[in-house]
């Protein structure tokens, strides 16, 4: 039998087995409780894969292999990723209530949540950047995990700005709000325009 490291690890793996699906589970189910539909919660998690591909990547380019510490910054990556698409689906959800096509919506909300977006992303990505340089004692737990999470919050931002607003766009072209602002809003009227209030 092996022990040592290699025990730990075929250890935490099937830790991992049941962890890392019960935290997708988690996720899911409260993006389903934020914004009370399935189709907008499945189009948010949709930026799950989108960060997973930027992490692989990073782990290819720096010739690591996939350990315990890659596996904790995935899960990490799946939150951050997450957390950007309530924003932009937040937004453009609010537009929608409000009566804008959904096109329009989905254009805007883009560009209104990009600089809170790239904010995230650099703030993130800056922060992790001793960890991924690191050499010292230890460097062998902290550089695979801040090399997944920076190589993929810079590919999921990327994706996101880019991918993410066509399958917003999907996924709100049949959602129906519960409630949605009034498209006839008509301006008030002095009370001797009789003909101005006369309704067709």
């Amino acid at each position: 039998t092996w022990g040592g490291q290699f025990e730990n690890f075929e250890r935490a793996q099937k830790r991992l087995a049941i962890v890392v699906p019960l935290a997708l589970l988690i996720i899911f189910s409260m993006l389903v409780l934020t914004f009370g539909s399935v189709r907008l919660a499945s189009a948010v998690f949709s930026l799950v894969p989108l960060a997973l591909i930027g992490g692989v990547v990073g782990l290819v380019a720096r010739g690591m292999t996939f350990s315990l510490p890659a596996a904790v910054g995935f899960i990490a990556l799946a939150g951050v990723a997450v957390l950007n698409g309530i924003v932009m689906t937040t937004d453009v959800r609010k537009l929608v209530m409000e009566g804008v096509r959904v096109e329009d919506a989905v254009v805007r909300g883009a560009a209104h949540t990009l600089r809170a977006v790239l904010t995230t992303a650099a703030v993130a990505a800056l922060g992790f950047a001793p960890m991924a340089l690191s050499s010292g004692a230890g460097s062998e737990v902290q550089r695979p995990l801040a090399t997944v999470v920076i190589f993929g919050i810079v590919g999921a931002t990327v994706l996101m700005l880019v991918v993410f607003p066509g399958i917003l766009l999907l996924a709100l072209r049949r959602w129906r709000p519960e409630s949605t602002v009034p498209l006839d809003v008509r301006p008030p009227v002095a009370d001797g325009d009789v003909s101005a209030q006369t309704s067709p």
